[in-house]
């Protein structure tokens, strides 16, 4: 025999950033675990600081942080954290971000433009992730930015079972803000009985951010409930504009459903006057109280990331959770 087998079992810790830790301790107790004790702390000039409180060698890392605002605080305290777990010799390194940071830039729209995703890829590679998972990328070619797995999480069937009760599905129409996320609809469609799809055109000004006009509607909506999908919600500006133009064309009703609640102001007030019979998104971003109105739901997703964590951890499928195939 060459060589020295180890008898040790595999360890699997669980590390948060500050940004959102109710999200990590509700990860925690869906895997029966607590989150690794850690110190952060900022210096007098901005400077972060982490060190962990128990040993993390030979460890299966999970760090999980949620990049709401102020985002590149949040960004560079995760890149802190890896790059404490590598040195620390932990075996592996995931770096959990339910909202992929700056997923929007993932493109040059013009010249001397950065792409700003591709950025954030590497970066994270180069602090010493293995690994990264996130749920409803931007665009799924994200996926190739990062030189190593990447677990793309799907939320659609969190959002789908939750609307399938809400709406009758016999007179429903899934709607895409734009033209360009027809393909997720058109999943959205398949599992909400297979009905008819529609899409908003409209124009946006790339010189100008959160700034698009919604002009018509390509699609059957008269006297049908409008299912209106889409990853995230900022500042509201696009899926308030779609909701006018649905009801205008004569829509019976309108439910927004969108993973991300980023939720920048003025986006509450917009959604809660729009005219949309419910909004709703999942929790991957904390939602503060004063961010809440009274037609929002937001469900959960911690019970999503628990489960692709431990598929990870067991050596197991990711995409099984999704299709049912392992």
């Amino acid at each position: 025999m060459t060589g020295i087998h180890s008898q040790g079992e595999k360890h699997l810790v669980l590390i948060s950033g500050r940004a959102y830790p109710r999200l990590a301790k509700e990860v925690a107790e869906e895997l029966g675990i607590e989150v690794l004790p850690t110190t952060a702390y900022d210096f007098a000039n901005g400077e972060i600081y982490v060190r962990f409180s128990e040993s993390v060698r030979g460890a299966d890392a999970f760090v999980i942080q949620s990049h709401t605002t102020p985002i590149n605080q949040w960004i560079v305290e995760q890149l802190i954290m890896v790059d404490a777990l590598k040195r620390a010799s932990a075996k592996r390194i995931t770096v959990v971000m339910p909202f992929f940071p700056y997923a929007r830039q993932d493109k040059k729209h013009r010249g001397r433009e950065p792409i700003s995703a591709r950025l954030m890829a590497d970066l994270f590679r180069t602090a010493g992730a293995n690994r990264v998972m996130s749920v409803d990328l931007h665009t799924a070619q994200l996926q190739g930015f990062f030189d190593g797995p990447v677990d793309h999480l799907w939320a659609m069937p969190i959002l789908t079972d939750y609307v399938r009760a809400r709406v009758d599905t016999s007179n429903c129409t899934v709607v895409s803000p734009d033209a360009g996320r027809i393909r997720v609809a058109e999943k959205w469609a398949a599992k909400l009985g297979g009905g008819p799809l529609a899409f908003i055109h409209k124009t946006r000004d790339i010189t100008r951010p959160n700034q698009a006009v919604a002009n018509r509607v390509v699609g059957d909506v008269e006297g049908r409930s409008c299912v209106l999908v889409d990853d995230l919600i900022d500042t509201g500006g696009t899926i308030t504009e779609a909701v006018r133009v649905l009801m205008a064309e004569g829509a019976k009703d309108v439910i927004v459903a969108a993973t991300h609640g980023v939720l920048s102001d003025p986006a509450t007030q917009r959604l809660a006057e729009c005219g949309a019979r419910e909004v709703i998104v999942t929790d991957t971003l904390p939602i503060e109280p004063e961010k809440r109105f009274e037609n929002l739901t937001v469900l959960p997703i911690a019970p999503l990331l628990a489960r692709a964590i431990r598929e990870v951890f067991d050596d197991g499928s990711v995409t099984s959770l999704f299709d049912g195939n392992s």
